[in-house]
């Protein structure tokens, strides 16, 4: 047997580092084994699907020095290997589980599964909704597949009793029935969810082991009982611990950088970054912290991995990569930096913005400084300003935030568009509303347009420092964050309706 393995990661934002993770346990597991590593985009959410994340992604992931045998842009006798070109293929596997009585039509309401959950939930029994639970009467059925309602297919999942899963690391899992849901394989769009996906494609790509992050042992009931209806072999599984933050929280944004092009624009070197994911539950037979992708391939074993949270710590990532650069020759560290901040692709688009305010060379790190830094050095006194009050600064920052996050295509077109609206919406003056984000940004007011300086620095850097400006200013607490979320909410409701009437 081959050794099969992927990584399938969905291109709806900033390349994770989570993925990357992931994709690095699952290529050493496949190279210590002599088989291969595939890479498939999941891009079943065509709504917030773009093709700039998926290249994001790509480009990431072989900066990092992860390479796979098959996947989108190498091709492979298992493709396509993107999920929306694989429509048909669903369509056709999901018509033999309604045909063998293994799934069904749904036509329930949205109000209706609400009005079902909060019975559930009043009457103290469990929240999953169960084909009991769904069914309709023939009649209405037929009524509603007249009127051409629209509908979902569901799979039929036990009501009760267990179901014992085998993991590589944990042993068998045993996981109660009575809570998984009668799980949606088809959307209303056509278009199939993870779990049906997930099972078609691995089984057609022959992935003959899926190491995957522990999030998912509570689907690996759904996906168990698809293999056994399709009457496939399941692939081995294995639930890797999730990645932490200092706190011993998920992994978050909110806390850590997580994006993977953050750490490529910080300057760290990706031999570094790739070491220290290595060292994320997993410890080479010697213990020691410093050690190249080939010598982890070398001398890999996924029985080493330590169940415990990993604690993904930037200022340990830090010392790390310090012991990286300390290593490199003059001349090396010279060539590396070059690479880095100066390549043509990074500065020839800074140029036209700093020229004609250059009068002779030693001009241009004055103004142009903040694109080769990491975070700007802020104190709550940069942010002074003769209308704006501290609290009302870090709400413009925080609600710009969010709708930095929500932009999907990255221009500064689409950043005025989205900070521009919600400007108008909170009643500030444009310039005004601009003039935390420049500090947040650059650091100072004396730059190019802080709207230019987003679109070139990428929206990995800008949004990281606004969390940061944020950070610096102080953070709103849990309560007070809530309500924000809700006034953003309303705010962007707003903004979306003042678009629609134009």
């Amino acid at each position: 047997m081959t050794v099969r393995t992927r990584v399938a990661p969905s291109p709806t934002g900033d390349p994770h580092v989570g993925t990357a993770y992931i994709a690095l346990f699952n290529l050493a597991f496949a190279r210590q084994h002599g088989g291969q590593f595939l890479l498939r985009i999941e891009d079943t959410d065509q709504v917030r699907s773009t093709p700039e994340s998926e290249q994001a992604i790509l480009d990431s992931l072989r900066w990092l020095g992860i390479e796979w045998d098959e996947g989108p842009d190498v091709g492979g006798q298992h493709g396509p290997y993107r999920q929306s070109e694989r429509r048909a293929i669903y369509e056709e596997h999901v018509q033999q589980l309604l045909d063998k009585g293994f799934a069904f039509k749904c036509y329930r309401t949205a109000e209706e599964l609400d009005a079902l959950r909060l019975q559930k939930q009043e009457s103290g029994h469990q929240t999953a909704l169960k084909v009991s639970d769904l069914e309709l009467p023939a009649d209405e059925v037929a009524s509603r597949e007249a009127a051409g309602a629209p509908y979902v297919v569901r799979m039929k999942v036990p009501e009760e009793g267990t179901c014992v899963v085998q993991d590589m690391l944990r042993g068998d899992i045993e996981l109660d029935w009575s809570q998984v849901d009668a799980q949606i394989l088809l959307k209303s769009d056509g278009m199939p969810t993870y779990h049906l996906a997930n099972v078609v494609d691995d089984h057609l790509m022959e992935i003959t082991h899926v190491i995957r992050g522990e999030e998912w042992i509570s689907s690996a009931p759904k996906h168990k009982l698809l293999y056994e209806y399709f009457g496939w072999e399941m692939p081995k599984l294995c639930h890797m611990p999730l990645l932490r933050n200092p706190d011993k929280s998920k992994l978050s944004k909110r806390k850590n950088p997580t994006s993977i092009m953050f750490y490529e624009r910080m300057g760290f070197m990706p031999e570094a970054l790739l070491n220290y994911l290595g060292r994320m539950g997993w410890s080479m037979p010697d213990e020691r912290e410093k050690f190249s992708r080939n010598e982890m391939f070398e001398h890999f074993d996924i029985q080493r991995v330590s169940l415990g949270g990993p604690v993904f710590d930037v200022e340990k990532l830090r010392w790390l990569n310090s012991l990286w650069l300390r290593e490199l020759s003059p001349e090396a560290f010279a060539e590396r930096f070059a690479a880095w901040g100066l390549r043509p692709e990074r500065t020839l688009p800074v140029i036209p913005h700093i020229q004609p305010r250059v009068e002779v060379f030693s001009d241009v790190a004055p103004l142009a400084g903040h694109f080769l830094a990491g975070m700007t050095p802020l104190t709550v006194d940069d942010f002074a300003h003769k209308t704006l009050d501290q609290d009302k600064t870090v709400e413009i920052l925080q609600y710009g935030l969010w709708q930095l996050e929500s932009v999907r295509h990255w221009s500064k077109e689409s950043i005025e568009e989205a900070l521009f609206g919600l400007a108008r919406q909170m009643d500030v003056k444009i310039r005004d509303f601009l003039s935390p984000f420049f500090m947040a940004i650059a650091g100072t007011t004396s730059t190019i347009s802080v709207l230019d300086t987003m679109a070139l620095l990428g929206p990995d850097m800008s949004r990281s420092r606004v969390r940061h400006a944020v950070e610096v200013l102080g953070a709103p607490g849990k309560k007070k964050l809530k309500k924000m979320e809700k006034d953003y909410q309303s705010m962007v409701a707003a903004i979306a309706a003042a678009v629609a009437d134009q």
